[in-house]
């Protein structure tokens, strides 16, 4: 699928890894509707800080994901879908699982029912590598058995089943995107990367977090955003789960220490137990066999290995310095 041109619609748009991906796709000359979660501030969330040019060539749709007829409104005429509106948060699905299973899996369906009634040409269903849960060996490959270690990936398994489902079912087109773990400018700072940077670009030297011994497998935002396009536009991914990694497993304590050294301080680190996962609930190694997205088209990151890791934590570390960008964060304050 060419997506050039196409109207395409991003939920979730107002976030993370959706505001990046919504600003590529309309550099790209796509004509770019974002649904953005209503609220009685106006606000467009991370789109409100796009650059101007972003902003007016944007069509935004103000709305909620679990309301199956905006939802469908907003697909009207529409291409191609990515879907990222989702809660992401782990910690508050511990604490509200059930609007995990009204968002995550219901409004999957919302999407999925208005993409198979207007004949949409390609719905790409954002996952996560959390599904996996403990490697049981890795790299880890689609194929993995998914375990769900937390409410929050149980809800991401069951919208993911359900995106394939509507495919085996009634051949909708859709794919499956499963990035690891991904960072970059705008994330939140419950987030460990984001977590650290903030702390020490606030002058904490005394680092507080949970775990420091899970391995993750990091992805810089701005290849997090290539494979969502690299799996729209590959019309052999219809029907398939694809992972996008770096090709590249650290230690959250050895990601600590490499922050340190981008940023030119020395830290230690206190854990807190509030920080820490409920112990069979800790996800202890994550790292991505990529070979399904090589196959597909070419998959190879840009920010991929040590150097590339190195390169994206200084770009975020130098995004999350500014401090206009880091007035919006609350570095002092845990949020789950």
């Amino acid at each position: 699928m060419d997506l050039s041109g196409k109207k395409v619609l991003v939920t979730g748009a107002d976030g993370f890894i959706g505001s990046h991906l919504t600003e590529e796709l309309v550099r790209m000359g796509c004509s770019v509707r974002a649904f953005v979660y209503y609220n009685s501030f106006n606000s467009w969330g991370w789109l409100d800080q796009s650059p101007k040019e972003i902003r007016n060539d944007l069509e935004v749709y103000q709305g909620d994901i679990r309301d199956p007829y905006r939802v469908k409104a907003a697909m009207q005429g529409c291409s191609a879908v990515f879907h990222l509106a989702a809660l992401v948060a782990i910690p508050y699905s511990y604490y509200s699982p059930y609007e995990y299973i009204d968002t995550n899996i219901k409004g999957t369906l919302h999407v999925l029912q208005a993409a198979r009634e207007l004949e949409t040409e390609r719905i790409v269903q954002t996952s996560t590598s959390e599904v996996y849960g403990t490697a049981l060996y890795v790299p880890i490959p689609e194929t993995h058995p998914l375990q769900a270690q937390s409410p929050y990936a149980a809800s991401k398994i069951g919208a993911d089943q359900l995106a394939l489902s509507f495919y085996r079912s009634f051949s909708t087109p859709v794919a499956v995107i499963r990035p690891f773990n991904t960072y970059g400018p705008r994330q939140s700072n419950r987030a460990v990367i984001p977590t650290v940077i903030t702390q020490i670009a606030q002058g904490n030297r005394k680092i507080q977090l949970g775990s420091l011994t899970p391995t993750r497998d990091f992805n810089f935002v701005r290849d997090t955003v290539r494979g969502f396009l690299e799996v729209a536009c590959c019309d052999a991914a219809v029907g398939e789960v694809v992972n996008i990694g770096s090709n590249f497993e650290i230690s959250v304590g050895e990601t600590v220490q490499m922050i340190a050294q981008v940023m030119n301080v020395d830290v230690k680190t206190i854990t807190e137990a509030e920080r820490v996962r409920p112990e069979k609930s800790e996800v202890r190694r994550l790292y991505a066999d990529t070979s399904k997205a090589v196959g597909l088209f070419g998959w190879k990151p840009e920010f991929g290995g040590i150097d590339g890791f190195r390169k994206g934590l200084a770009l975020t570390a130098e995004w999350f310095c500014n401090a206009e960008n880091r007035k919006r964060y609350q570095a002092d304050r845990y949020v789950i």
